[in-house]
């Protein structure tokens, strides 16, 4: 099917043209514009494809179309990767080759900044539509889950037009995923890699089922009987030595999940995966089927330090841990891809599972309270599960010549399950009996503690759309729009306890047991097992059980309208407004009859966002852009959930704030733009953003625990510049070499003063002052950001050698301690290089594609501090090794 150029140029719009361009191809545009398409039409031709891109109000698909510099076609401040850019970088996953963008970082496992605001200021969409989250902690899905081999395009938007959903922070990233081939192909691919902190050396593990590495349990970490009978039971423990409660201690802690194992020769990591595609001709119609599968399996092991503090001196701590752990981490995806194309109409049926498992085992020893002749040791054991399966219908009409309507439609479901998280402390005093001995006397943690815990997350996601799009005169297009959401989560968290009783001289003597000896069966019925009833005792208990099941919703309607047209010549506009209207709703789901005193969050709020973006063409391929918009950021459910959940990539507990309420986002932006040709481009913008009640993150200490927790800060301002250059210089007779590098400059300044106010859940304190400083940055942003790749590539055959360049200065990730005067803890994720080569061979007549890979290549840490006068301490401090990874496909 050939479609009419303008087709391609609708991509990026919610409209269905883009005047000064639309009309270059007729007798009546502009000569300039004209002249140079004919320049460059031949090495247009000669370029790659058009990537495909889905987004609301645009074309749902667009293949081997050819446009002179999708970035500059678009109305919008844009990055678009394509399947080729995103090879380059290497990256088996889309977070990854989304760090090579201007403005755009990757913190911890896939949470992609946009010009390094929080992940709550970034949108996720997948086609155009949303996606649920499985994490507990974040409404935004975790990029990390999406290898590359899945998707077909990534498009990042910076500046907002109202064809996207409302909460639109710093940017949206549209993942599109493959759709119809344009020709039939099978592609089988693997590798392996060895991590010079991991491979061949120490590491943790534990039993756990004999398909753990699979990344699926076989039912080894199901409830037991008694157990899933009493979390449906609707009541509580009463009595901990009650023949139902040693039923339910019994069965907690076992050989296969709570014994630690030392291996001195961690495995290397591997992956394999598959591909497949065709299409029929239908006669007056295409039928295209895709399908992509894969696996891999990767190891980790980290060396934490840790160090809590409660007032000022680094040297009267809390808390100073050496923490060993060693993750295991699994993922399978698959997708099936369905499409349909008839004249100018197409349809799609898109498919994606991705489940993603966790297995983590790990020892920490250290002190507390500033003694350091008292031990501590944490043994740890967990395994978290995550699945993400989304189902998609994306249709596009063509009513009329100038008469477009999309329809769109998905259904999702993500969940996170983590039973058997179990956690076991044990004491050593160096003096008395055993006292060079660790010693579990199971008191509730001040000599040692056993904890055991079941999570559980699900969220369904249904969306739906309709976008119709009109061009009623030439250079002039109006469109409107309406789309719904529904969000709906359920998360629990059942966290039982084990102490013990009796005398003092069996409990120290039992605490030197084995956990599977400990705490198996006949130790919970020992007080009676003899007529003299042994004086010992073990007591199981639910904890925590005033928060552990909440329910979240969250129920949009938006409607917008837009208009595009062409001032003059060379000015055109894309003006536009959307309205939105939300409920947001979080409560407690009571455990028992006992109620809760916990607030409910019900959030109603209507908004009218405009955009307005202006572009005036200076001469062909040179122009000035100028955006202003409003935009809106909600909270994240998990922010809202006053329940208490230990994250282990950041190596801390959090807590939500029932009293959250939404940020508002004022934007500006103004951007020069030359484009020398398709392939070469030079950019300079800056950007200014005032948010009014933007969402902040800052420690409490409820008891013995450091916790974070979030509240609104009344202002911030955020304002920073970016560059970006694209160029290609000629080496050998079919080589060139590539330079391509962008720089972000971001600044952001909460606004504090006296009298302001703001609501923090079980605190007495209201005055903004105690939570938040005025002039500090906002949390998860950095200042700079860069990235350069320079390489050399092969014209008209695979040959690519690159070398990437990271670097990002210290961020924010919380505010000190409350109304202790501390420093804000700081991430600085520095600089990191990479070399990625990629060579193409004629196997046969088989396409081989082998890639090399060296990553983190400098060996840079992962640094997490607090600053204090004194001296530094180490929040979150671990090695990251050098990642050498070789692999190769075959497509025939």
């Amino acid at each position: 099917m050939n479609k009419p150029r303008l087709a391609s140029l609708l991509l990026l719009t919610s409209a269905l043209a883009v005047p000064n361009l639309a009309w270059a191809q007729d007798s009546t545009g502009p000569d300039a514009d004209a002249s140079l398409d004919q320049a460059q039409q031949a090495e247009d031709d000669a370029g790659e494809d058009l990537p495909e891109v889905s987004i609301p109000g645009g074309d749902i698909v667009v293949t081997g179309r050819r446009i002179r510099n999708i970035q500059q076609a678009a109305p919008q401040v844009v990055s678009v990767l394509s399947t080729e850019q995103i090879a380059r970088t290497g990256e088996g996953d889309i977070a990854g080759a989304l760090g090579r963008v201007t403005g755009l970082s990757v913190v911890g496992n896939g949470y992609v900044y946009v010009r390094g605001l929080g992940d709550r200021y970034s949108l996720a969409l997948l086609n155009g539509l949303p996606l649920p989250s499985p994490e507990p902690l974040k409404r935004v899905v975790p990029l990390d889950l999406f290898p590359t081999s899945i998707v077909a395009s990534s498009l990042v938007q910076k500046s907002y037009s109202v064809n996207f959903p409302g909460e639109f922070g710093g940017g949206v990233i549209n993942l599109t995923t493959k759709a119809i081939p344009t020709e039939t192909f099978v592609k089988i691919g693997g590798g392996a890699s060895w991590d010079t902190e991991t491979t061949n050396r120490l590491a943790y593990s534990y039993y756990g089922s004999k398909t753990d590495w699979t990344g699926y349990d076989n039912g080894n970490r199901d409830m037991s009987t008694e157990l899933a009978g009493y979390v449906n039971s609707g009541t509580l423990l009463a009595d901990g030595s009650s023949d139902l409660a040693r039923a339910i201690g019994s069965t907690l802690i076992t050989g296969r999940n709570a014994v630690v194992q030392k291996s001195d020769n961690a495995p290397a990591n591997f992956s394999g995966n598959i591909s497949a595609g065709t299409s029929f001709d239908l006669g007056g119609a295409y039928l295209g089927v895709i399908g992509t599968a894969g696996y891999s399996n990767k190891w980790q092991t980290k060396d934490i330090a840790t160090t809590r503090v409660a007032g000022n001196d680094p040297e009267t701590y809390e808390q100073r841990f050496q923490n060993v752990v060693t993750d295991n981490h699994i993922v399978a995806n698959a997708l099936l891809g369905i499409g349909l194309e008839w004249g100018e109409n197409q349809v799609r049926l898109t498919n994606v599972y991705i489940h993603d498992t966790i297995k983590r085992a790990g020892l920490s020893l250290g002190n507390r309270n500033a003694n350091d002749e008292i031990d501590y040791m944490y043994q740890d054991t967990g395994w978290y599960e995550r699945q993400l399966f989304e189902t998609q219908f994306v249709g596009e009409f063509h009513l009329d010549p100038d008469t477009q309507l999309d329809l769109r439609g998905s259904y999702a479901n993500s969940k996170r399950k983590a039973p058997y998280e179990i956690s076991l402390q044990y004491v050593r005093r160096g003096s008395g009996t055993y006292g060079d001995q660790f010693i579990n006397r199971l008191d509730g943690g001040n000599e040692g503690d056993a904890q055991v815990k079941f999570s559980n997350l699900s969220e369904d996601v249904w969306a739906a759309g309709a976008d119709l799009s009109h061009s009623f005169s030439p250079g002039w297009t109006g469109s409107v729009g309406y789309s719904y959401q529904l969000n709906d989560r359920r998360t629990s968290r059942r966290a039982f306890q084990i102490r013990a009783t009796g005398d003092n001289a069996l409990i120290s003597a039992f605490g030197l047991l084995r956990p599977d000896v400990l705490f198996q069966p006949g130790m919970f019925y020992i007080d009676q097992a003899t007529d003299d009833n042994v004086n010992y005792t073990l007591l199981t208990n639910e904890i925590d059980y005033a928060g552990a099941i909440f329910d979240a919703s969250l129920n949009n309607h938006a409607f917008y309208t837009k208009l595009v047209g062409q001032l003059t010549d060379a000015l055109s506009v894309d003006l536009g407004v959307r309205w939105e209207y939300a409920d947001q709703f979080a409560g407690v789901v009571p455990v028992a009859s006992t109620g809760t005193t916990i607030p409910d969050t019900n959030l109603t709020h209507e908004y009218f966002l405009p955009a307005l973006t202006l572009t005036y063409e200076i001469e062909p391929g040179m122009q000035v852009r100028l955006n202003a918009s409003k935009t809106i950021a909600r909270p994240q459910f998990r922010e809202l959930l006053y329940q208490t959940y230990f994250d282990p990539e950041s190596n801390r507990s959090y807590r939500g704030n029932p009293y959250l309420d939404d940020s508002e986002l004022y934007n500006a932006e103004a951007r020069f733009e030359w484009y020398m040709s398709r392939d070469e481009k030079l950019s300079i913008g800056g950007f200014f953003k005032r948010l009014d009640n933007p969402i902040e993150t800052f420690l409490v200490r409820p008891g013995t625990d450091f916790i974070t927790t979030y509240a609104n800060a009344p202002k911030a301002n955020l304002y920073g510049a970016e560059v970006e250059v694209q160029k290609y210089f000629d080496a050998f007779a079919d080589r060139r070499v590539l330079l391509a590098a962008n720089y972000t400059y971001t600044k952001s300044e909460l606004k504090v003063a006296e009298g302001d106010t703001t609501r923090v859940y079980g605190s007495s304190s209201s005055n903004a002052l105690d939570y938040f400083r005025d002039g500090a940055p906002l949390t998860g942003q950095s200042e700079h950001i860069a990235n350069v790749q320079f390489g050399l590539e092969q014209d008209g055959g695979l040959s690519q050698q690159t070398f990437l360049l990271n670097y990002a200065s210290k961020r924010a990730t919380s505010r000190g301690l409350v109304q202790s005067g501390q420093p804000d803890i700081f991430e600085n994720p520095g600089f990191t290089l990479d070399f990625v080569a990629r060579q193409g061979i004629d196997l046969g007549g088989a396409e081989v594609e082998v890639k090399f890979e060296a990553r983190n290549i400098t060996g840079r840490k992962h640094l997490e501090y607090q600053d204090f006068e004194a001296g530094r301490i180490q929040v979150n401090t671990y090695d990251l090794g050098r990642v050498f990874s070789l692999s190769a496909s075959v497509n025939f």
